[in-house]
């Protein structure tokens, strides 16, 4: 019979034995019994080790992965890659790299489509009424160099190749005809000159001068055909993240009766001036071409970029490109128009 001081008497030894340890519970035993005692307590411990590791093993681990805005890089140093100015950025002869940007703007819009383009040798071609003016712009340049170290230290001969086409993709009536495409082999010398020319006033420096001739045309039969054969003389400037470069032409003459295109330099100027910006992932160009005793033609181009994935500054990239003025084809050098273009830059090594 439970008495109320036997109550009393159970739960202060409940409570004692709850502040036993499971070790010191095993004391006071016999020697068999300790043992036993012992054992139970070492599987139960290693028991719970095992629930324990299998718990952390099994829990679903969350990684977040924080893609970091590309940091701006100097202008200079681009350059210098791009041209491998210096001992430690040559890569050799015959290495194929790109040139001038490779796009494909599929959406290219114009206010005004060339339907029948003329020249004062050749007059005016047939008139292609079905030609649309939303077509597509495809732009491949590629390059290599060919002689390293020539004349001067680090000078370098580049030959390179451009090839820009008119696609008239949306055209079905026509069967989508390429409209015009003009092909630009070229031949560069390139020598360094941030060594002699890199302390400018203002912060700016001077990373190369280049020299090269080209030649451009159509391919076409009269009364289409357009070409011309040039050399020029460009420099380069930097100041952190903006460059900028000048080009000046001179058009090498020919005899009048070859000439197709006679006055081809009063539309689209001698002179080439590009002004670039590369905060950080999205680059940004504007090109001014022009003649210095004629403002009024010439043209005007913006060219931005931004990268589809911004942890590969050098994959496809979206691509806008807005034109305006004359000659943004040899077919349409005496033809004004405006244009923009929307499509992808397709790569760049």
């Amino acid at each position: 019979m439970l008495t109320p001081l036997t109550g009393i008497l159970l739960l202060s030894s409940s409570a004692v034995s709850a502040d036993i340890s499971p070790m010191e519970q095993c004391l006071g035993q016999d020697d068999l019994q300790r043992l036993a005692c012992y054992d139970r307590l070492v599987e139960a411990q290693q028991k719970a080790r095992l629930v324990a590791e299998a718990k952390i093993e099994t829990t679903p681990s969350i990684k977040v992965t924080q893609v970091e805005e590309a940091a701006p890089i100097p202008v200079a140093t681009i350059l210098q890659s791009l041209w491998e100015l210096g001992d430690n950025e040559k890569r050799g002869p015959f290495v194929v790299r790109t040139y001038q940007p490779n796009f494909l703007l599929p959406a290219h819009y114009t206010s005004s489509i060339n339907r029948q383009p003329q020249s004062p040798t050749l007059g005016l071609a047939d008139l292609q009424e079905n030609y649309k003016p939303i077509e597509a712009k495809l732009q491949v340049s590629l390059r290599a160099k060919m002689l390293e170290d020539v004349l001067l230290p680090n000078a370098d001969l580049w030959f390179a190749y451009t090839q820009t086409s008119m696609w008239q993709l949306w055209n079905s009536q026509d069967s989508a005809p390429f409209r015009s495409t003009d092909y630009q082999p070229e031949v560069i010398y390139v020598i360094p000159t941030a060594k002699y020319l890199g302390n400018l006033p203002l912060g700016w420096s001077m990373q190369m001068l280049q020299l090269g001739f080209v030649h451009q045309s159509n391919g076409q039969s009269e009364p289409m055909s357009r070409s011309w054969n040039r050399i020029y003389a460009a420099a380069a400037f930097e100041r952190d993240q903006v460059g900028f470069r000048v080009k000046v032409n001179r058009r090498i003459p020919e005899q009048a009766d070859d000439d197709d295109n006679p006055d081809l330099t009063s539309f689209l100027g001698t002179t080439e001036l590009q002004l670039s910006w590369l905060p950080g992932s999205a680059t940004a160009s504007l090109t001014r071409k022009m003649s210095w005793n004629d403002f009024s033609n010439g043209s005007w181009q913006l060219d931005l970029t931004y990268p589809i994935d911004k942890s590969k500054a050098d994959g496809l990239r979206v691509h806008l490109q807005l034109f305006s003025g004359y000659a943004e084809t040899l077919l349409d050098y005496n033809h004004r128009q405006n244009s923009i273009g929307l499509g992808f830059m397709l790569f760049n090594f």
